[in-house]
């Protein structure tokens, strides 16, 4: 444990000579093991863990210490992540700088000495890969994209895809060939299987320390905020300007061609059909129940516009009625 408080700090009241082999969660974690708390409803399971070391808040300090060791911080969460990264660095598994033999990487194409291109990744004519950045196995950084530093793309996710566009003639639909790019800023994830178009003329712009998880489409000309971050099977319609430090709950959908200003946080399974200039939480699912009761509670959402106008109906006749008796 010495060494983790060496590195990151934290008030350790325990031993530090203490062996940890692992992380795990306070439920399953053995006395060889560190864990966290994350909140307090996890306050049961701190009594109970065999945990050798808990890292804490200072709201749970005393009951951690009655426990038994324990590291005690300012944001357990947070300390938590950092611990990760901790233990990665010095017990293997981060990517190895190079490009895999397996990788196909095109003329003009620019990657970083630093870089990681793995297993049968793709790196189209004129791209450019960032210092640090990590292309998993099967990832594809399209022709003439920009993929900044320190970025993590998973594997199967497609950077600069062609964009969905079509002009119609005579019933039949012809492709518009999307002639910009994708860029993306410093320190951004991109999950397994998620898509970036590029844009029609301009760039598809992901700016730094966003991300996204996996499953997520990202739709031509589109711009996505700094640090902001989309659970999966998130879909962003092209050319949605989506601002910084936002949050899309999973299965979230925006249309295009809309602004979302800095700071919404927008709730699973969420349609914005608008722009948004007010931050706050923003959600418009229909709550789930038994199939019958929806169906009718539908049936009755339908009919609104019409009860609307019934109801207008009826306040007009009771201010004449009103009136009149005056």
């Amino acid at each position: 444990m010495g060494a983790i408080v060496e590195a990151l700090g934290g008030e350790l009241h325990g031993a530090a000579d203490r062996v940890v082999t692992r992380i795990a969660s306070l439920e399953s974690a053995t006395e060889d093991a560190l864990s966290f708390l994350a909140d307090a409803t996890q306050a049961a399971a701190l009594e109970q863990t065999a945990a050798g070391c808990v890292i804490v808040g200072p709201a749970f300090a005393d009951a951690a210490r009655r426990r038994g060791d324990c590291l005690v911080v300012d944001d357990p969460l947070l300390y938590f992540a950092r611990v990760t990264r901790f233990w990665r660095a010095r017990h293997g598994g981060a990517a190895e700088a190079g490009i895999h033999p397996s990788a196909v990487v095109e003329p003009g194409a620019q990657i970083d000495p630093s870089a990681s291109v793995g297993a049968l990744c793709f790196v189209g004519r004129n791209a450019h890969i960032g210092a640090d950045t990590v292309l998993k196995p099967r990832a594809t950084v399209g022709h003439d994209c920009v993929v900044g530093a320190r970025c993590l793309i998973e594997s199967g996710a497609v950077i600069g895809g062609e964009g969905f566009g079509f002009a119609q003639k005579d019933g039949q639909w012809i492709r518009i060939e999307q002639l910009g790019a994708v860029r993306l800023g410093d320190d951004v994830e991109v999950g397994a299987n998620t898509c970036i178009d590029r844009g029609t003329l301009d760039d598809t712009v992901i700016e730094d320390g966003v991300k996204l998880d996996n499953l997520i489409q990202i739709g031509h000309n589109c711009r996505v905020g700094k640090h902001t971050a989309m659970a999966g099977c998130v879909g962003v319609a092209g050319s949605a300007d989506i601002g910084a430090y936002c949050t899309v709950s999973g299965a979230g959908m925006i249309a295009g061609h809309i602004s979302i200003c800095d700071h919404v946080h927008v709730m699973p399974a969420t349609m914005i059909t608008h722009s948004i200039t007010k931050p706050g939480r923003y959600s418009g699912y229909f709550p789930t129940d038994e199939y019958a009761v929806w169906e009718k509670n539908a049936a009755t959402l339908r009919n609104l516009y019409k009860l609307r106008g019934r109801v207008r109906d009826l306040e007009k006749r009771l201010q004449a009625a009103e009136q009149g008796k005056a």
